[in-house]
């Protein structure tokens, strides 16, 4: 970290550091540690967002409002969270603060175009994962952008979603909040993968889906990805599907944010990956499972001719699940065999 602890680069910090950093940058850090690709970047600490929340609310008293509200009364809720949310945007940055993001910014390049993420300290926890509900802002450019959006995802810890979230899963007021802040890539396809199926919880494959331009497309739900199933035992793709992709997201013709436009005619029925990159990614979901030791649901882009990793998490539905045994154990091998023959779906008719 620096002296001041506010800011600190992505690969000083790993899978340890959650409360320090989130869990966002704690996975993209741990990411970075063990050698995989992950495009390169800072994380704006807890310690910055305790220290700005100070300011923005000398008097404490947001945590008494949000504990005042009922899931029952969402009205309640959005003028809440409005009124926090403008109470954070409005204050103005500590002058410590800015300097250290602005350096830190400028290390990665003069007017670089970067992504601007909120790291929720219990964001991606392997008991409740509520990524998604804070707020990301990609092809962000120049200092006074990124501290302006920093503000803003701090906000959205108060976003009306994920106050509701919480308020509906009985989950405690959040703690707080890191940002990370990474250079942009530009990718000719994004999307998902878990290592599991997502929808059997087989642990023997790899599930890829994907579509061309930002992975945002898929997150808005506007495109029917491409689908891929990898064994991890052969490495060979035992399943494909490959949508008609109407839409996709990009970088604004201006450079700042970004746009949604028609694909292409010629690529709307072609599938987003080739089967090298296809494999390509699901070796390296198989090296972050590794890792872990866990399932993963992990986010991935293809750039040019290379693949990064933007996140990982735990897979949340079926991880946390218990896994029966095949066939309950038995005092002899044959008795196995007797319970079988014992299945109506073995015996032939009529015995």
């Amino acid at each position: 970290m620096t002296a001041t602890g506010l800011v600190c680069p992505l690969g000083a910090v790993g899978a340890t550091d959650r409360a320090e950093v989130g869990g966002k940058g704690a996975s993209l850090g741990e990411l970075h540690r063990v050698g995989l690709p992950v495009p390169p970047g800072f994380v704006i600490t807890v310690r910055a967002f305790e220290r700005a929340m100070r300011a923005a609310d000398p008097g404490d008293t947001i945590g008494a409002r949000i504990a005042t509200l009922s899931g029952a009364d969402p009205a309640a809720i959005e003028r809440a969270t409005a009124a926090i949310r403008g109470q954070i945007t409005t204050t103005p940055v500590a002058a410590e603060l800015a300097a250290a993001v602005t350096a830190a910014y400028l290390a990665l390049g003069a007017d670089a175009p970067v992504a601007v993420r909120s790291s929720a300290v219990g964001e991606d926890a392997a008991e409740a994962s509520f990524a998604g509900l804070q707020d990301t802002y990609l092809w962000v450019r120049g200092a006074g952008a990124v501290l302006d959006r920093m503000r803003r995802c701090w906000a959205s810890l108060y976003n009306t979603e994920a106050v509701s979230y919480r308020l509906g899963q009985h989950l405690p007021a959040p703690a707080a909040m890191a940002i990370v802040v990474q250079r942009m890539v530009d990718p000719r396809s994004a999307g998902v993968m878990f290592t599991c199926s997502p929808t059997t919880g087989d642990r023997s494959v790899i599930a890829i889906e994907g579509s061309w331009g930002l992975g945002s497309v898929l997150v808005s739900g506007e495109v029917t990805p491409d689908s891929f199933v990898v064994s991890k035992v052969t490495g060979e793709i035992v399943r494909r599907s490959v949508a008609a992709k109407a839409r996709l997201h990009r970088q604004a013709p201006d450079g700042l944010g970004t746009t949604a436009e028609d694909v292409a005619a010629d690529l709307r029925e072609r599938p987003c990956l080739d089967d090298d990159e296809v494999r390509s990614l699901a070796r390296l979901g198989t090296q972050v499972e590794r890792h872990y030791g866990t399932p993963q649901d992990i986010e991935w882009a293809v750039t040019g001719d290379a693949i990064v990793l933007l996140q990982s998490r735990a897979e949340t539905v079926w991880s946390s699940r218990p896994t029966a045994p095949v066939a309950t154990p038995k005092a002899r091998p044959m008795d196995h065999v007797f319970e079988q023959l014992g299945r109506p779906s073995v015996l032939k008719k009529g015995s």
